[in-house]
This record gives structure tokens, C-alpha cells and sequence, in this order.
């Protein structure tokens, strides 16, 4: 819901991180790996309680993830870059609730588990429509430059990144956090879901 704006808002940052990275002769695939790295370490962090640390680490492995994209138009965008960065992504947005249930099993795991299956239902039917909108030849108005079609949601990767922040700078409430971004994965999944049945007869 907040990616376009948030887009927008962060293009010329971008552009210009991906022109320092491209003079330091970067690829955007080097970029991709190096924005996993740090958020894996992110995941390491919040699992020893070191929240703050994770934070920050998360925040610089997001930023990773704008550079790369913007690189990646800058130089030469490819399938293998774009298979890359949305496999990545995925693993990275899994292993936060992870490490938030390595950190206090007995108080977040039920809350982590149950965040973690909406995340499979939010990225099943996102890259279910993506593939079958790509063998239609479906492209997205809202996210042209995205390497697949990109349907959106009220749970984007801005809004899980606002909610994993909540969730490092007021840890006590993981709980709270993870059933209410649960609860707004089970909306935008409903939402794709009626989207697919529309779009695809």
C-alpha cells in the first residue's frame, strides 16, 4: 500500500547509491547478496536480543535492496537478477519472525508461527498471479519497473518493514505486532485472491 509513495519518495537516494556503487564497479547481483548478508545478520542479532543492532542492520539491508534494483536499470536488468532478489527477499522476511521465536520460545512462537504462515499465503498468491500474469502477458501500471508483475496489498515491503521495526524497538509487544500484521496479511491475501479469480477465468 505504501511502496509507490515510498518509491517516489526514495528514488533519488537510490539513483544516486547506485551510481556510487556503479563507479565502484558493483553489480547489482553482488548488491542483492550483499543486502541478504546483512539482514541474515539482522535475524543473528534480534535471536541474541541485540534488537537495536538488528534494527539498524535491517534498515542498511533494505537500503541494500533499493540499490540494487536501481543498479541493476542502470547497467543491465536480468532474469537471473530479478529470480535473485525476490527469492532473497523471501528468506529474509521469513527469518525475522524466526529469530524474534529463537529469542523467547515459550512467549513468541505461537505469535511468530502464525505470522510466518500468513507470510507463506501473501507470497503465494503474489507469485502465483505474477507467474500466471507473465504467461498472459500481463504487465503492472503501478510497478513498471519491477522485474515481475508486482500486485500489491496492504501488507507490502514497506509495511512489513514498519511492523518488524515496531516490533525491534518495542520488543514486548512482539506479540501484538505479529497477530496484527497477521491479520492484515489475511486481508491482503483475500484481496489477491479475488484479484486472481477476476483476472484469470
Amino acid at each position: 500500500m505504501l511502496d509507490r509513495a515510498a518509491i517516489a519518495l526514495l528514488r533519488p537516494v537510490l539513483e544516486r547509491g547506485a551510481r556510487g556503487l556503479k563507479r565502484l564497479r558493483f553489480s547489482a547481483n553482488a548488491v542483492t547478496g550483499l543486502g541478504f548478508v546483512i539482514g541474515v545478520a539482522a535475524a543473528v542479532a534480534i535471536a541474541q536480543r541485540s534488537y537495536q543492532l538488528g534494527l539498524v542492520l535491517m534498515l542498511t539491508s533494505r537500503l541494500c535492496d533499493g540499490f540494487d534494483g536501481a543498479l541493476a536499470r542502470m547497467t543491465q536488468p536480468t532474469d537471473r537478477g530479478a529470480f535473485l532478489d525476490i527469492v532473497l527477499d523471501f528468506l529474509f522476511y521469513a527469518s525475522i519472525p524466526l529469530a524474534f521465536a529463537i529469542s523467547s520460545p515459550q512467549e513468541r512462537a505461537l505469535p511468530a508461527a502464525v505470522l510466518l504462515a500468513a507470510f507463506i499465503g501473501t507470497g503465494s498468491s503474489f507469485l502465483a498471479y505474477a507467474v500466471l500474469a507473465e504467461r498472459r502477458g500481463l504487465r503492472s501500471d503501478s510497478y513498471p519497473r519491477k522485474g515481475i508483475y508486482y500486485l500489491g496489498g496492504l501488507t507490502e515491503a514497506s509495511e512489513t518493514l514498519i511492523c518488524f521495526a515496531l516490533m525491534c524497538l518495542l520488543p514486548a509487544f512482539f506479540a501484538l505486532w505479529a497477530y496484527a500484521f497477521a491479520t492484515l496479511c489475511a486481508l491482503t491475501i483475500a484481496m489477491r485472491v479475488w484479484a486472481g479469480w477476476r483476472a484469470f477465468p
